[in-house]
């Protein structure tokens, strides 16, 4: 029933609002049920709006509104999936029109903070509506805009603009983003000129009253804002038109004091440095982009840029518009425009004046190590601190020695050398020159072989280790000035294939230590230290191995688990992954081994409770894996303890459904199968019937795991699923996940396990069913990599059971169209199959299809044999990358709605790969001896053929391949 604008339901709604608000529960979820049924009538949405503009409704009622009508129209203006049934019911047509057509008015005259929510309800609408059927928006903006002279109402209209225009900065290039943008460009550039310079003449006369000037300051932000956004994508020609306006204005701004305004925020990011941020983020955009047209502006901004730089202090609320200033010089130093910067002097007093003060440490960065670990490693380490100081800082310096290397180095080395010097006066008192030192040399390294090592012309590198890096490593007191004990980790964690074995060793107990550090940042790093030099390797073997390990595994695993004790260090996701390196490479003994699986279980049952951390969590498991694969393949009799150990906590998982944990739980239960010898304890055939159930395969993210389940009990206790029962449910699991375009390669994983290893005379009865499967998908939904994988499981058959088991087994679907598939789908997809082994398999398969298939040695057969030998040697005798053509395979729309959790593979738990057709060891002198045996049996036949079939790039490789093999075809 359509919902009707009365004062009761005026009365009714402002009720509920109220209550949303009251910090009694009970009161507040029946207010948000009887909302959510509300909301499900057609008129609601209008009705809300409406609401809004009664200025008898209480303030407090009204912004609990204007928050609910912008979710409303998040959730119900367009279904979240073309292709699926809503959810909830989507706002109709005439509503909707309704809508439009009041919000900017309600939107405009409403408080500011309602304001804020109508502006984003707007935005969202016009994500889906503008322009194309909400003609009427820009217009209406742009006349209010235009007529209007309360800076609260510009500026709620810029704010808008702003919003709607967004999409032109992120959005993929196309012809409808190009209308659209026309079309914006057309309708709103002039007036936003407009108002940028009326509002700059209104400043200039209001220099001394902050009131006044603050609307206008936020004026000229959201001006630039939207600047940016329609400048994007290329310059529009209005732009280019009116550059001189533009360039002119943003001048005034960089160069001109606005001490009224500047003195008053001096504590938080005040509305001028915004400005001024925008502003040389516009100007950044135009270095980029259209470096031509900006050239004759460019001498001068990069002296206002440069003037504002030498007056920003060190204060954090002052950092975005350091950023964008620092970014904008680093721009042009790259460009060729270079030449601004090739005095001596210039470099000089940029390195002087910008480089040293912003990246020498701040309280700010203090309080973050001490307060806040987890974001310092995530900007000091992980790379999230582009917009920092210190960072941009830096890549200034990169960006000058594009073309001044030799000049910046050696005055960058220089300033290291005088921070060392310094420190060594005074350690106490100037212990951030030392901090400021070692972060310049690791952030201005040289990164080589895939940015994996590091190297650095800056310093000699083995005094620096020694004066500054080793006092620190060797300190007695652990828990001393850890912000400098952090940064000599980080240099060697950042040098570490610099660093020779034989001292990188002997640095281990150090290393080791710090894992005991009271500063979560130290034992962090220690421990990130330690696990990346287990990675470092000499060509393509690992630097240090088990040997290397093996002295210190006993104190280093103890000083691991110590680590994870710390407060807001349990789920410490460093310590964790080193854990998993270490036991990795460490030959571990049965009673370290069982220690370390006791630790592992005990931290395992815990995080049950509560999973938040997805890589420490990640991390757990893999070290699990590890040490299983690891322990038990060394002494199979530890697979008992494992068991005991880890059966009661994999049983909670699955009992109670942790979600995030059950495909690791199901990892790790393969696991335990495949390292069991036969038969199978008992326990394992009790629970195998639960993993059976369809409502174990209901969850995505479960099938890969319980796929990786299926194939080790299949590996591990063949004859027990030969039995009818349990193999028909696995058939029935393979043909589900075969006829999904997004799981079909994991039913080939499961057909081609039991192919592998259950007899012929088990699985014939079941071919039939499995070729039908097979060949209805074929016929619906037939992709690349699912005839692919056809051809695999076809190679895989006939290479276990023989040519005439397929033949036989695919013509009892339909008589003799054996000849037709092979035609139409082995021959023609050979060439596509990659990978070593089943390129080798269907090699071998092809070989055998023409020495001992009656099909193809039929004479009725002599073209296809042809194809056949043809199709054979271009997946031989040519490169993968040459045959191959990368295929893009959309998923099903239903396959991918809606959220599911990711399935996780354990590198530590994954299957081995087994050569199927092993006893052949090379597939080419396979086929040319194969071929002159067969041709013996024949002389003349075969030559013919080859050279009336064959490819003369095939012809000549084949040759070349009996030469090299000393077989002749006769």
């Amino acid at each position: 029933m359509q919902m009707q604008y009365t004062a009761e339901t005026v009365q009714s709604l402002s009720q509920c609002f109220l209550q949303t608000l009251v910090p009694s529960p009970e009161p507040r979820r029946q207010a948000e049920e009887f909302l959510k049924r509300a909301s499900d009538q057609p008129g609601y949405g209008i009705t809300i709006l409406q609401l809004l503009s009664e200025a008898s409704v209480d303030e407090q009622v009204r912004q609990s509104a204007a928050v609910n009508f912008k979710n409303h129209v998040r959730n119900r203006w367009a279904p979240p999936d073309p292709d699926s049934l809503p959810e909830c019911p989507i706002i109709q047509d005439p509503e909707k029109e309704q809508i439009k057509t009041l919000i900017v008015r309600s939107m405009l005259s409403a408080h500011p903070r309602i304001q804020s929510q109508l502006s984003e309800a707007l935005a969202i609408i016009s994500k889906h509506d503008f322009p194309k059927t909400w003609q009427t928006l820009l217009p209406e903006l742009v006349t209010n805009l235009q007529s209007s002279a309360d800076y609260a109402v510009i500026n709620g209209i810029l704010n808008t603009a702003n919003s709607i225009f967004k999409k032109f900065r992120y959005e993929y290039k196309s012809n409808d983003l190009y209308i659209d943008l026309k079309y914006c460009l057309d309708g709103f550039a002039a007036p936003l000129l407009e108002v940028f310079l009326r509002t700059g003449q209104l400043i200039v006369a209001n220099m001394q009253n902050a009131t006044v000037l603050r609307p206008l300051f936020e004026c000229q932000r959201l001006c630039c804002r939207v600047f940016y956004s329609l400048n994007f994508q290329e310059l529009p020609e209005f732009f280019e038109n009116h550059m001189k306006e533009w360039m002119g204005e943003f001048r005034t701004y960089l160069t001109t004091p606005y001490s009224v305004l500047e003195d008053a925020e001096r504590d938080k990011e005040g509305i001028v440095d915004q400005l001024r941020a925008a502003i040389c983020e516009n100007i950044n955009l135009y270095m980029e982009k259209n470096e031509e047209e900006f050239q004759e502006y460019l001498k001068d901004f990069a002296s206002a840029v440069w003037g504002l730089l030498m007056n920003v202090s060190t204060a954090s609320s002052r950092d975005r518009l350091a950023v964008t200033a620092i970014k904008f010089l680093t721009t042009v130093s790259k460009s060729v425009h270079h030449i601004l910067f090739s005095s001596v002097d210039i470099l000089r007093q940029i390195c002087e004046s910008i480089v040293v003060p912003n990246v020498m440490i701040r309280e700010d960065d203090e309080e973050l190590f001490e307060m806040n670990h987890i974001e310092y490693i995530r900007r000091d380490i992980e790379g999230s601190d582009l917009d920092t100081r210190r960072r941009m800082a830096c890549e200034l310096v990169k960006g000058l020695a594009t073309h001044y290397k030799e000049q910046v180095m050696a005055m960058v080395s220089m300033h290291i050398q005088n921070m060392q010097a310094k420190y060594v006066t005074n350690p106490a008192e100037n212990w951030k020159e030392k901090d400021c030192a070692i972060y310049l040399v690791v952030s201005l390294s040289t990164k080589q072989t895939a940015g994996v090592s590091a190297s650095t012309d800056l310093i000699n590198f083995e005094q620096f280790i020694l004066t500054m890096i080793m006092p620190e490593l060797q300190s007695e007191d652990v828990n001393a000035q850890p912000l400098l004990k952090a940064d000599a980790l980080k240099f060697l964690t950042t040098f570490r294939y610099q660093i020779p074995k034989t001292s990188a060793l002997s640095i281990m107990p150090h290393l080791m230590r710090f894992l005991l550090c009271e500063s979560n940042v130290v034992h962090s790093y220690a421990a990130n230290c330690i696990e990346k030099m287990l990675l470092v390797k000499d060509g393509r073997q690992l630097r240090y191995t088990s040997a290397d390990i093996n002295p210190f595994v006993q104190p280093l695993m103890t000083n691991l688990f110590n680590a994870l004790k710390f407060p807001e260090s349990q789920e410490n996701p460093y310590v964790m992954k080193c854990i998993m390196r270490v036991v990795g490479i460490a030959d571990l003994t049965g009673d370290l081994a069982i220690g370390c699986l006791t630790g592992l279980t005990s931290i395992l049952n815990e995080v049950c409770k509560n999973p938040k951390n997805p890589s420490f969590n990640h991390y757990l498991f893999e070290s699990v894996a590890a040490l299983m694969r690891r322990s038990c393949e060394r002494d199979p009799g530890l697979i008992a303890s494992f068991e005991a150990n880890l059966f009661p906590v994999l049983q909670t998982i699955l009992v109670h459904d942790v979600t995030e944990f059950v495909p690791y739980a199901l990892q790790l239960l393969a696991q335990l199968i495949e390292i069991n010898r036969p038969p199978l304890p008992t326990t394992y055939m009790q629970i195998f019937q639960l993993f059976l159930s369809p409502e174990s395969w209901q969850k995505k993210a479960n099938v890969p795991a319980l796929v990786r389940l299926l194939q080790a009990y299949l590996q591990k206790a063949p004859r027990e699923l030969t039995q009818e029962g349990p193999l028909s449910q696995v058939l029935g699991i393979f043909s589900k996940l075969v006829s999904s375009k997004s799981t079909d390669h994991l039913g080939f994983f499961i057909l081609n396990t039991i192919i592998e290893n259950l007899s012929y005379e088990v699985i014939s009865p079941y071919l039939c069913h499995i070729w039908s499967a097979l060949f209805i998908r074929l016929q619906n939904q037939r992709t690349v990599k699912f005839v692919k994988s056809v051809i695999i499981f076809m190679s895989l058959l006939l290479v276990k059971h023989g040519p005439g088991a397929l033949a036989d087994s695919i013509n009892s679907v339909q008589t003799n169209i054996f000849p037709a598939i092979l035609e139409q789908f082995w021959v023609t997809t050979l060439k596509s199959i990659t990978g070593v082994l089943e390129t080798k398999l269907c090699s071998v398969a092809s070989t055998r299809l023409l020495c001992e298939s009656p099909t193809l040695l039929a004479d009725t057969s002599a073209a296809l044999w042809g194809k056949m030998l043809d199709s054979t040697m271009n997946l031989l005798a040519r490169p993968e990358e040459d045959r191959v053509e990368e295929e893009i395979e959309m998923p099903d729309l239903e396959e991918t709605i809606g959220y599911t959790p990711a399935f996780a593979q354990l590198y530590n738990a994954g299957k081995k790969e087994e050569d199927p057709v092993k006893e052949i060891k090379d597939p080419k002198e396979f086929l040319v001896t194969s071929l002159a045996r067969l041709s013996a049996q024949a002389p003349g036949k075969y030559p013919s053929i080859i050279q009336q079939s064959l490819e003369p790039a095939n012809q000549a490789a084949l040759a070349q391949f009996c030469s090299r093999y000393g077989c002749t075809v006769v």
